[in-house]
């Protein structure tokens, strides 16, 4: 069975997540009342799942991780890798004295070393994201006033998750849902980046100061702390435009809450 000669180009553009809302909302209308294209469209989805199997993804080895963290000075070089010829004692020399070599060294190590020891979390993370994307799975409560997302929250959650409206940075909230993460339920707060949906989740933690990324599934994951929360924004914008969210949302919520590191 194909689809709607009409539609067929959309299926792509909303499986990708590049349609603006009311287009998004128009389409997913239209398959729910057509057949053909509901047919398609679960195909496509299908076809999306199968391919993101880790399984089909070859994994580096420990001992390229453990090369990859002795030469950016992360760890003292293991005993059972034998030193390069010609190495000297300095690491900028072993490096060339450029910066370049370090930046090749760390994106090599951020495709080696996920955030967990077994990803399961950030796989748990993205999937919620695409689950997001299906219909009528992206709002709990749709509205891009703040003052209306943060009370929704609560008596749902045992926290107050800011929610911050960013629009002046790009990114306009658009409301908000309940998931459930790392064993328990956590807010998501949904933002726009043009036709780009992002999903931002918050919950009582740690983590880093500084934003730290990862590459899964097509998707880039972006994990920091601030006042006093752990975040973790997905979507499948570019990482200077997750770095700009980070940054963005981190000075409102340091606005707010001065006093939280």
């Amino acid at each position: 069975m194909t689809a709607c000669p009409d539609k067929a180009d959309l299926l792509h553009g909303l499986l990708d997540n590049e349609l603006d809302a009311a287009h998004a909302r128009e389409l997913e209308a239209h398959i729910a009342a057509c057949p053909a294209c509901a047919e398609v469209w679960a195909e496509m989805r299908a076809l999306r799942a199968a391919l993101a199997d880790p399984g089909l993804r070859p994994k580096a080895p420990a001992a390229l991780r453990a090369r990859i963290l002795a030469d950016i000075g992360a760890v003292d070089p293991p005993r059972t890798v034998p030193p390069m010829a010609g190495r000297g004692s300095s690491r900028l020399r072993r490096w060339g004295g450029a910066g370049v070599g370090l930046a090749v060294a760390a994106s090599l190590l951020l495709m080696v070393a996920p955030f967990g020891e077994d990803g399961k979390l950030e796989g748990e993370l993205v999937a919620g994201h695409v689950r997001s994307l299906q219909a009528q799975h992206l709002l709990d409560v749709p509205t891009s006033d703040h003052h209306t997302v943060k009370p929704w929250f609560a008596g749902k959650l045992d926290y107050s998750p800011p929610a911050l409206e960013l629009a002046a940075a790009g990114f306009p909230l658009q409301g908000g849902r309940l998931d459930y993460m790392a064993g328990r339920p956590v807010a998501a707060l949904v933002y726009r980046h043009g036709a780009h949906v992002l999903n931002l989740y918050v919950w009582p933690g740690d983590g880093p100061r500084q934003p730290d990324f990862q590459d899964r599934d097509g998707y880039i994951l972006m994990h920091w702390r601030t006042g006093g929360m752990t975040y973790w924004a997905v979507s499948d914008v570019g990482e200077e435009e997750m770095h700009a969210f980070a940054t963005a949302l981190t000075q409102a919520v340091s606005a707010q809450n001065p006093s939280k590191p």
